[in-house]
């Protein structure tokens, strides 16, 4: 995780804030990604 995050997070190479902002985003949707497939699949028994 430690090496994704620094590959993927640094400095913003957009100039445009708007622009920016969409970057942000995809960097937190990749870095979502492996959190979530190491999350346990949980379903309640009735």
């Amino acid at each position: 995780m430690v090496r994704v995050k620094k590959l993927l997070v640094g400095t913003l190479s957009l100039r445009n804030h708007t622009m920016q902002i969409s970057e942000i985003d995809a960097i937190i949707k990749t870095l979502n990604k492996p959190t979530r497939l190491g999350m346990p699949n949980i379903k309640a028994i009735v």
